[in-house]
């Protein structure tokens, strides 16, 4: 058994994670700020939960550390308050794993610290692969600065894998659900122009990715979270419209959501960047689910 700390292990892509990791041999230690983590299933007792690092026990040997932290983007209309929350979630809690780690006797064989897509800033209709360099904006100075907070005085012996992550879709958490109730009604049309590119992923192909990252020994640096074919959001309103077989022909108008969220809509739904995960790839990784329509064939179970 491989001993695996996963921080943001009680959320969406944290849970579906560590429900993935423990049947392939992997023994899961959860740090959650909830002091009242949910219960264990009788069939994961292995399964255990903290909510400080100076809990661990010093002689447990890490085979790696998995840091999905963070406040979601969504959690609220930004302010100056809130903004400040979110880099704390993120850059500070990843500051304070860092200075653990340096701690430790033994070095943590594999580190993977999430990002987002953000990272790259807004573009047009740019093919952007990691590579590639950022534009701007709040959304990447967010992400470049929390990348950098995992990146400094790694323990030398670590490999780190930075997994910039797109638009996670599943049935039980990420917005796609918040996305099917208007669409079920016929309100699900394209935001703005709908021009603007969603690079999404599958919960699924996400998830396999991590694990992909965790046995590769060869495998470091950025590596982009999201299916090899984005989509324009008019696309992706028309795909999630037959999925449910409802038409999506009612916008929403930029000025309204810009009304309704604020500078979250400015910078996350309005704009946006065509992503390719073209270093997961070159690795040999392959997506189950490369194309939304068999994503959302997948979660929705539309025939």
């Amino acid at each position: 058994m491989k001993n695996i700390l996963i921080t943001g292990g009680t959320g969406f892509i944290g849970g579906h994670l560590v429900r993935f990791l423990e049947p392939r041999g992997y023994r899961i230690t959860i740090l959650s700020r909830d002091p009242q983590p949910p219960p264990v299933n009788p069939d994961t007792q292995e399964r255990r939960y903290v909510s400080a690092l100076d809990q661990l026990d010093d002689d447990t040997r890490w085979f790696g550390v998995i840091n999905l932290a963070g406040e979601p983007l969504n959690a609220g209309r930004w302010n100056p308050q809130r903004k400040a929350h979110y880099r704390d979630s993120r850059i500070g809690l990843t500051s304070d794993l860092n200075a653990w780690m340096r701690s430790l006797p033994h070095a943590p064989e594999v580190y993977l610290s999430g990002s987002a897509v953000g990272w790259y800033g807004h573009w047009d209709d740019e093919s952007l692969d990691e590579r590639s360099q950022p534009n701007g904006g709040y959304a990447h100075e967010l992400c470049r600065d929390w990348e950098a907070a995992a990146s400094h005085e790694l323990p030398g012996a670590t490999r780190l894998c930075i997994v910039r992550i797109g638009i996670v879709l599943g049935a039980n958490g990420g917005p796609l659900p918040e996305m099917m109730f208007p669409a079920r009604l016929g309100l699900g049309g394209p935001m703005g122009s709908g021009l603007q590119w969603w690079s999404w992923i599958h919960i699924h192909d996400l998830v396999r990715l991590f694990l992909f990252l965790l046995e590769s020994d060869q495998a470091s640096g950025p590596f982009n979270g999201t299916a090899p074919h984005p989509v324009r959001q008019r696309e992706f309103s028309r795909s999630l419209g037959k999925a449910l077989n409802r038409p999506a022909f009612l916008p929403l108008p930029a000025f309204l959501a810009s009304l309704v969220l604020g500078e979250f809509a400015n910078e996350l739904l309005l704009k946006g960047q065509k992503v390719l995960p073209r270093a997961a790839e070159a690795g040999g990784f392959e997506f189950q689910y490369p194309l939304l329509d068999m994503a959302l064939r997948d979660i929705i179970g539309y025939r």
